[in-house]
């Protein structure tokens, strides 16, 4: 018996039809666009590693120095600052996450009171005249 979750042809894994099954789009122009520009800044920057490669002695405390080659330098520069930036991001995340959590309890405001009602049938004895004159 076949499970009734997903089949798998041809290394593909296919998921059973249903109303949230997503069709297989053609990328539009701009994300074409999109991924040939990451791959250029993907080329530079194997490009950038391969022309530096050469050792840099980096002097730390009194008396220590490390060798290292530059790219390895940079991209642990690189890895430090963007681990510095989310640690700095992370309590802004948490306390929207909190406040969303909160509004998301509270029930909506009831709506402002209108003015009464008026009766959809004039009382008895009651003037017909709607322009008031």
């Amino acid at each position: 018996m076949r499970p009734a979750a997903f089949f798998c042809h041809a290394g593909r894994i296919d998921a059973p039809a249903g109303p949230d099954q997503r069709q297989p789009t053609v990328p539009t122009p701009v994300q074409m666009l999109a991924w040939l520009f990451r791959l250029a800044v993907l080329a530079v920057l194997v490009w950038f590693a391969v022309k530096n490669g050469q050792e840099v002695e980096l002097f730390l405390l009194p008396g220590q120095s490390w060798k290292s080659p530059l790219i390895f330098v940079v991209l642990v520069a690189f890895v430090t600052g963007v681990l510095i930036g989310l640690t700095a991001w992370l309590p802004t995340v948490v306390r929207q996450r909190r406040e969303l959590g909160r509004l998301r309890k509270v029930p909506p405001p009831a709506p402002p009171p209108g003015p009464a009602a008026q009766p959809a049938i004039p009382a008895p004895g009651a003037s017909q005249d709607i322009h008031g004159v």
